[in-house]
């Protein structure tokens, strides 16, 4: 696989222990996004015959069903992670149009598709002129991108709740503007920019605002956060490892309804075409 220098350090990750972490979760991942999938989907307008490439595909789920809308057409699903991949290749076994491939989208020659789709995929570019300039050069003319990204820190009730606990109960400052990050793709006028510049046109970007859940009850919902700020936790003291686990259980057990564990969340719907 050819990284861009840019890269190397999120492919690290997510060929390693992020790819394990999200395969581990997938169903759990999947589930907690679920009434986020089904607008995005709509955003992309995938139909009969069309090409499709999805990217940052993951562990699949998106791109078995752009698969089934597309029908005749070719899916192929790009991804840093070769864990994921294996995952997702298992997930479409029953899906002859659909192929995976380990790939850094920045740089890889992605062929020409009628549609370019990522859900919570592009927010980790290292260099993002470049790798959505290369997005455009993927789609035909007349055809359409569908991003859904998160919105900015601040709308995402869980990631505070998570790092506040997980440092104690002290305020965490939300991370740089831009990334790479999950948030990096937050402000809308920087996405208008960044796509124009690279290349698309008729930029679109509306928000949506959906519960994330992180389980059906507690227990499930600590494995995931812990998956997200385990690592902070484990860095402290005995004491304070203690505390913050206590911290975090709590505003688990506070968020716990009749849906699950879930918290607010809101993501961008992004659409657009290629210029020219």
């Amino acid at each position: 696989m050819d990284v861009d220098p840019t890269n190397a350090g999120t492919a690290a990750g997510w060929d390693g222990p992020a790819g394990d972490l999200w395969v581990a979760k997938a169903d759990l991942f999947d589930a907690g996004v679920a009434r986020y999938t089904g607008p995005f989907l709509a955003a992309a307008d995938i139909r009969p015959g069309h090409d499709v490439l999805d990217v940052g595909c993951g562990n699949g789920q998106t791109t078995c069903a752009a698969a089934r809308l597309s029908g005749s057409g070719t899916v192929t699903g790009v991804d840093l992670s070769s864990r994921m991949l294996d995952l997702a290749r298992r997930r479409a076994a029953d899906l002859p149009n659909v192929r995976f491939v380990q790939a850094d989208a920045q740089v890889a020659d992605l062929g020409l598709h009628d549609r370019v789709i990522s859900r919570t995929g592009t927010m980790f570019f290292g260099d993002p002129p470049a790798a959505f300039g290369n997005l455009a050069r993927a789609l035909r003319p007349g055809g359409r991108l569908a991003m859904a990204v998160w919105a900015a820190y601040e709308e995402q009730e869980w990631i505070s709740a998570f790092r506040t606990a997980a440092a104690g109960g002290r305020p965490v400052p939300p991370p740089p503007a831009e990334g790479p990050h999950p948030f990096s793709l937050g402000d809308p006028d920087r996405v208008r920019a960044l796509l124009t510049g690279a290349g698309f046109a008729d930029v679109s970007v509306e928000g949506v605002r959906e519960p994330m859940v992180f389980g059906p009850d507690v227990a499930t919902a600590e494995g995931m956060a812990l998956g997200l700020v385990g690592a902070t936790i484990d860095e402290l003291d005995e004491p304070a490892r203690t505390g913050a686990r206590q911290a975090l259980r709590a505003s688990l057990e506070a968020h716990l309804g009749p849906d699950g564990v879930s918290y607010r969340s809101a993501m961008w719907l992004v659409t657009a075409g290629r210029a020219g």
